[in-house]
């Protein structure tokens, strides 16, 4: 047996093949450092939500659908970076960017990491009421 076809795979040495093979299962080592800021919960607290408005056109139409909109909350609870990720109908994605934007998010303290997650809601545009349960 040729000694050489034992210390190679595929034309690798076994050397780098034991390396690669070392970096994929070598577990993330991460320092405990207490001068860090500590990570937070990734769910931001809605401080003030607002509702979209129902296009007058999709009611006068009796259109209906769903908008998902993603985006980051700020330090100080504002959001920002707002995308559409997904929608039905168009007409309803510029209403779910408004209230969105008009939307506030419990600030963090200044102790606290903010997570870098992105936020999404999904606001569903329908025509029927909504019994809404409150808390009493």
């Amino acid at each position: 047996m040729n000694h050489q076809a034992m210390w190679t795979t595929s034309g690798l040495p076994m050397r780098l093949v034991l390396t690669a093979l070392a970096c994929l299962v070598a577990p993330t080592i991460v320092a405990d450092d207490a001068d860090e800021p500590q990570p937070v919960d990734t769910e931001r607290k809605p401080l003030f939500t607002l509702m979209p408005d129902y296009p007058k056109i999709a009611r006068r139409d009796r259109i209906e659908g769903e908008v998902q909109v993603c985006f980051d909350i700020t330090r100080g609870g504002r959001t920002r970076r707002i995308a559409v990720r997904k929608s039905t109908n168009r007409i309803f994605e510029k209403p779910a960017i408004r209230a969105v934007r008009a939307s506030t998010y419990v600030p963090l303290p200044d102790d606290a990491a903010v997570s870098g997650i992105k936020a999404c809601r999904t606001f569903r545009f329908t025509l029927e009421p909504t019994v809404v349960e409150s808390e009493s």
